[in-house]
């Protein structure tokens, strides 16, 4: 769907509502660097750090074998927009230069355009911060959440034109309601001939499955 994967030092956005898998996604991603023998730094704003290794652990990945060598977790607390600012502009940037990262996420970049203040601030610093990201020579995937009136758009409806690349993770309910499946789609990539279907894709135990020669509809 993505035509043969992320592209190198691109910024990407995953965005979806509650439960549809960011980061899931988003681990997969990590991981899969790792296992190419890349240094990987994961930046949670909203979940503990030890919930998060709890939660790689239980899908089956060998991540202490990696801790604090080629993989570096960072929990901020959003509530201090103060530390929180100056670690996204300053600290961040500087880890990924010393640790030579080539894999980035920040999950949910959404708790980091809310510590803002008003929407031509979070403009402002949202350019300014992308821009910063491209200069690190790292391969960077933000995730979202969706805006709460309109399921295709991300929280505050900016991300998605700043990124080189979205995918849209949402529920699709039956016409009949008899059930909700999960439904992936790539709404943009930049240099890329991506797929436009959407497509069912299921989030098991130990990976994210995406039926490709599928339909939701």
């Amino acid at each position: 769907m993505l035509g043969g994967g992320l592209i190198k030092d691109s910024v990407s956005s995953l965005i979806g509502t509650y439960g549809t898998g960011k980061t899931t996604f988003a681990i997969s991603f990590i991981f899969e660097g790792l296992l190419k023998g890349e240094t990987c730094v994961f930046i949670s704003l909203d979940e503990r750090a030890e919930m998060i290794m709890e939660s790689i652990r239980r899908r089956g990945y060998d991540i202490d074998t990696y801790l604090n060598k080629t993989f570096f977790l960072i929990k901020l607390d959003p509530t201090d927009f103060t530390l929180a600012i100056n670690s996204i502009k300053n600290d961040i940037p500087a880890l990924i230069r010393e640790t030579k990262a080539s894999r980035v996420v920040i999950d949910p970049i959404s708790l980091f355009e809310g510590l803002l203040p008003d929407e031509a601030t979070r403009r402002l610093e949202m350019f300014r911060f992308v821009e910063m990201m491209r200069d690190e020579n790292c391969t960077l995937v933000l995730t979202s959440e969706t805006d709460t009136q309109i399921p295709y758009a991300s929280k505050y409806g900016l991300v998605e034109y700043l990124v080189d690349c979205v995918v849209l993770l949402r529920y699709v309910r039956a016409s009949d309601l008899s059930g909700t499946h999960l439904a992936v789609e790539v709404v943009k990539m930049r240099r890329s001939q991506h797929s436009r279907e959407i497509k069912p894709y299921e989030i098991q135990p130990d990976d994210v499955i995406v039926y490709s020669e599928a339909s939701v509809f």
